[in-house]
C-alpha cells in the first residue's frame, strides 16, 4: 500500500467470548458435540418469549409507518416512555432529548469511545467485558486501564485500587461501571455506587454505566441504577432490550445522558455521539415501536419476574455443585446471566491435562497448548476437547 493502511488501534480489538468459537467449530468438524457456554444469548439457549409479546411485534410489522426512518436519536414516543421510567426512580430527571438509540449497545459502546481524546482514558473493571475494554483501549492505541473486582470479597469492586489508579494517573477522565456485571454476576452494593459516584466528583470525572441488566437480579438481590444515585455528576446510562425482552437479534440499545449541561466539556461530548447517530440517519425502528407497548404492558412485570427466579434457580444448582470443590475461587451469582470461576494459586500446572479419546483432537490441542500461554486458557481448550464444553478464560478478560 501507498500508506499504511492499518490503524495501529487495532491491535486492541480482541473477543475471546467469540475467539474460543473458532477453536470450537475447529473442533465441531471433526466430530466434537459443543455445548455453548460461552456467550449470554438466552434465545439460543432456548428461552421462548411469550405468545403477547409475538403478537405485539407482529401487530407492528403490519403497520405501514413501521418500515419508514424514524427521527435519528429514536422513535419520541419511546423516548418519552423510557424518560418517564427514569425519572419514577426520584434522583436525576431527563427529558426525551437525552436519550439517543443505537443498533444495540456494541454500536452504542463504540461509539462512546470513539469521540473520547485519544489521551483521555474510561477506567473500567477488571475482569473486564471484552466489547468495553477493547473499544477503549483501541480508541487509546494502549491497553485498558482497569480497576479490580475482587474475588475474596463476592466481586466487589476494590475502591481502593479505583481510587488511587484515579488520583495518580490524570488521564482517567472517566469511571465505567457494569451492573449487574458482566462477566461475574455481581451486583453493586448501593454503597459501593456511591463512593464510584463521590470518586468521579472529587476527580471531575464523568461516569459511564453499563445496566443491560439492570431488572434480570434474583435470589433477594435488586441492582439500584445510576440514575438514582448520581447526584450532579456528569454520566451515561447504557440500557437495552437483547437480555431483558430478550430480544438480541433486534440490536436495540440506548443512552440515556444524566446532567448533560452540568459540565461544558460533557455536554459537547454527548453532541458529538448524537451527532454521529444523525450522519447514519437512524437507528433500527421495529423494536423502538415495540418497547412501551411490551415494557407498558401490565403482563411483562410479572413475565420479567418469572423469568428472573428461573435463572436463580440454575444459579442456586451451579452454587450448589462449584462451591464444594476445594480447587476453585467462587462466588454466588446474582445478576445477569454469568458466573465468572477461577482456581486458586497452584491447582493448575503446565504439564496437566485431560484424557482426549480422539486421537485427532488431541494433535490439535497439543498443538495450540504448545506456545506460553495462560493456564487458565490451556485448561479451557482441554476441557473443549475432552468435554466439548466451550467457555471463556478468564486470562482473556484482562484480568490483572
Amino acid at each position: 500500500m501507498r500508506q499504511k493502511l492499518r490503524s495501529e488501534s487495532a491491535n486492541e480489538l480482541s473477543y475471546e467470548i467469540r475467539e474460543i468459537v473458532k477453536k470450537a467449530d475447529q473442533l465441531q468438524k471433526l466430530g466434537l458435540t459443543i455445548s455453548w457456554e460461552n456467550i449470554g444469548d438466552p434465545i439460543q439457549k432456548h428461552h421462548k418469549l411469550p405468545d403477547w409479546i409475538k403478537q405485539v411485534i407482529a401487530d407492528l410489522v403490519k403497520e405501514d409507518d413501521t418500515y419508514g426512518y424514524c427521527p435519528s436519536k429514536g422513535v419520541l414516543e419511546t423516548r418519552n416512555f423510557l424518560a418517564k421510567q427514569t425519572n419514577a426512580f426520584g434522583g436525576v430527571q431527563i427529558t426525551a432529548d437525552d436519550i439517543c438509540f443505537f443498533n444495540g449497545l456494541g454500536d452504542a459502546i463504540s461509539k462512546a469511545y470513539q469521540f473520547i481524546e485519544p489521551t483521555s482514558r474510561v477506567i473500567g473493571p477488571s475482569p473486564a467485558y471484552s466489547t468495553h475494554s477493547s473499544a477503549e483501549a483501541a480508541h487509546a492505541s494502549h491497553e485498558p486501564i482497569t480497576y479490580k473486582l475482587d474475588p475474596d470479597n463476592h466481586w466487589f469492586p476494590d475502591l481502593e485500587d479505583l481510587y488511587n489508579k484515579v488520583k495518580y494517573k490524570p488521564s482517567i477522565v472517566g469511571i465505567l461501571i457494569i451492573n449487574p456485571d458482566n462477566p461475574t454476576g455481581m451486583v453493586y452494593p448501593v454503597e459501593t455506587l456511591e463512593r464510584i459516584v463521590a470518586i468521579a466528583k472529587e476527580f471531575d470525572l464523568f461516569l459511564i454505566a453499563d445496566e443491560i441488566y439492570i431488572n434480570i437480579t434474583y435470589n433477594g438481590a435488586k441492582a439500584c441504577s445510576l440514575a438514582e444515585i448520581i447526584g450532579d455528576v456528569p454520566g451515561i446510562s447504557m440500557k437495552g432490550i437483547s437480555k431483558e425482552l430478550p430480544w438480541p437479534g433486534s440490536r436495540c440499545g440506548w443512552m440515556e445522558y444524566y446532567n448533560r449541561h452540568a459540565d461544558e466539556d460533557f455536554s459537547r461530548f454527548c453532541a458529538a455521539i448524537d451527532n454521529a447517530k444523525m450522519i447514519e440517519v437512524c437507528s433500527t425502528k421495529l423494536p423502538q415501536l415495540a418497547i412501551p407497548k411490551i415494557l407498558g404492558d401490565p403482563r411483562f412485570k410479572a413475565y420479567r419476574e418469572q423469568t428472573n427466579e428461573n435463572i436463580g434457580k440454575r444459579s442456586k444448582i451451579i452454587s450448589e455443585i462449584l462451591r464444594t470443590v476445594p480447587e476453585l475461587r467462587f462466588n454466588e451469582t446474582f445478576g445477569a446471566f454469568y458466573n465468572t470461576i477461577i482456581f486458586k494459586e497452584g491447582a493448575l500446572r503446565d504439564n496437566q491435562t485431560i484424557s482426549i479419546p480422539n486421537p485427532q483432537i488431541k494433535k490439535l490441542v497439543e498443538e495450540w497448548t504448545l506456545s506460553n500461554i495462560p493456564l487458565d486458557k490451556r485448561f479451557v481448550y482441554y476441557l473443549l476437547a475432552a468435554k466439548g464444553v466451550c467457555v471463556v478464560p478468564v486470562s482473556s478478560r484482562r484480568m490483572r
